[in-house]
């Protein structure tokens, strides 16, 4: 059983994409340290990457050249100064050349040395292959797959799970709702409660406040930066940010009254909330964190990057609106159990819009946000299974169709969107008597990667249906 850990779901990470961006990233740093252990990172004369699939269809939207190039440079994604992205990949065009690992000057254009193949390859939609080309005339090469939420696999995938399984196993190990329910009930827990003890078993408690509170401050400081930042986003498509406006408009006299992102947090809580304001607070924060994302800046995947600014929202709106007394303790717990229901999602169907479609992302996310929140509310564990199987029974069959091959249209609204409903879901479900459920979690999940089978590759994340084709882009 695989043991997938809550910064795992939630990692700290650089946008668009969590598939086309982190991913591959990760990928090249990962083929960097293989080098070395075989010994041959100092044999490498040149370099060539080869992208397929979907990461090939829409790779350029969502920079996963300049993600590879700041890979294979040694830059890392969670400590790199924003700054340093563009002049990073400047530098590599200008001069054809890369500080391979940051450590070695080597020869590299990414016009001659980075293809694109439309090719999809058997093992997953979104593959990538790096090839080192050796001072002795042979190559050596690795693929990769992004599969989703920044993580990274080679083909041998079940022998890889087998033995993270075999060398760690958690103490509720937990594959599907039902399981997670049997040990809630089983230990008279609520669930970030189960989860907090399979965490005891990577971390000492010092450690999880530690990340978790990182995971938080990322998340506050994007929407922070998100809300104050004015302008059009990058690509072409002459999106205009929203964010900034809709919160100096909601704030009214007390824009500025503050200086730093939890000042603002504490500003808006000060600030009178009429009922249609509610919904525009919670697009402004999701807007805000996708806007962030859509320029290359820092966000947490949750479960991706695509869908960044839902949990972020709901947790805000909770924070701000909700309960203003909230503070840490009520994050994590709210992060805890927001994990969780990822995982279920990513075991038994995809997180990964190039394999199942903007379900996988938006809709696992919303399933995430509303057992989240449910639980904050006082729901049950079973309130909260129930609190994210509404959240995703409406967002089932929904497509990826990226205009552009960015993420922006339809994605930052989407984001919004997803929020909503992950309230509404949440309220649903406490209102609601969990026996008189007629879809269970378990069926959602099972469904949704149905679904996600069924649905055709031109509606998953390849920009080549839907309105990616619908919309002019000489008219943007």
């Amino acid at each position: 059983m695989e043991c997938i850990s809550v910064f795992d779901m939630l990692k700290i990470g650089i946008g668009p994409s969590s598939s086309h961006t982190l991913g591959p990233w990760r990928a090249a740093e990962r083929w960097i340290e293989e080098l070395r252990s075989a010994g041959l990172f100092n044999e490498v004369e040149t370099i060539d990457v080869h992208m397929y699939g979907s990461l090939s269809l829409t790779g350029k939207g969502h920079a996963t050249d300049y993600a590879v190039m700041l890979g294979l440079s040694g830059k890392d994604p969670v400590t790199i100064p924003i700054a340093q992205i563009h002049t990073t990949v400047e530098r590599i065009q200008e001069n054809k050349t890369i500080n391979f690992g940051g450590e070695r000057r080597l020869p590299f254009d990414p016009d001659r040395h980075i293809h694109f193949h439309r090719k999809f390859l058997d093992f997953h939609a979104n593959g990538i292959k790096f090839e080192a080309h050796l001072r002795s005339g042979s190559k050596k090469s690795k693929t990769y797959y992004s599969i989703g939420g920044g993580f990274v696999v080679v083909k041998e995938r079940k022998n890889a799970k087998r033995k993270i399984a075999d060398f760690h196993r958690f103490p509720c190990p937990i594959e599907n709702g039902e399981q997670l329910l049997g040990y809630c009930r089983e230990e008279n827990k609520s669930i970030s409660q189960i989860v907090l003890k399979n965490e005891l078993s990577l971390r000492n408690k010092k450690e999880i406040e530690r990340e978790a509170q990182k995971v938080w401050n990322t998340m506050l400081e994007c929407m922070y930066t998100g809300c104050h930042t004015d302008g059009i986003l990058p690509g072409g498509l002459n999106v205009h940010r929203r964010a900034s406006g809709l919160n100096k408009g909601l704030l009214g006299a007390n824009y500025n009254t503050y200086a730093t992102p939890q000042e603002w947090l504490q500003t808006i809580r000060k600030t009178k909330v009429k009922f249609r304001q509610i919904f525009k607070w919670v697009s402004c924060f999701a807007l805000a964190v996708n806007e962030v994302n859509a320029s290359l800046g820092r966000v947490v995947t949750a479960p991706t990057n695509g869908s960044a600014g839902v949990i972020p929202a709901v947790l805000m709106y909770y924070l701000t609106i909700e309960d203003h007394k909230a503070g840490f303790e009520q994050i994590r717990q709210f992060l805890f159990v927001a994990g969780e229901i990822g995982s279920i999602f990513k075991k038994g169907a995809t997180i990964s819009a190039a394999m199942g479609g903007c379900q996988a992302e938006i809709g696992v996310s919303s399933a995430m946000a509303a057992g989240g929140l449910t639980e904050l509310l006082g729901g049950s564990p079973e309130q909260v299974l129930m609190a994210a199987e509404i959240a995703m029974e409406h967002h089932l069959g929904l497509t990826c169709d990226p205009v552009g091959g960015l993420v922006q249209i339809p994605c930052i609204e989407r984001n919004s969107m997803g929020a909503i409903k992950a309230i509404n879901a949440a309220e649903l479900a406490l209102d609601s008597n969990p026996k008189d459920a007629k879809v269970p979690l378990d069926k959602v999940v099972e469904t949704m990667w149905a679904t996600a089978k069924d649905m055709s590759s031109k509606y998953k994340e390849t920009s080549k249906g839907g309105l990616a084709v619908g919309i002019n882009m000489s008219d943007c």
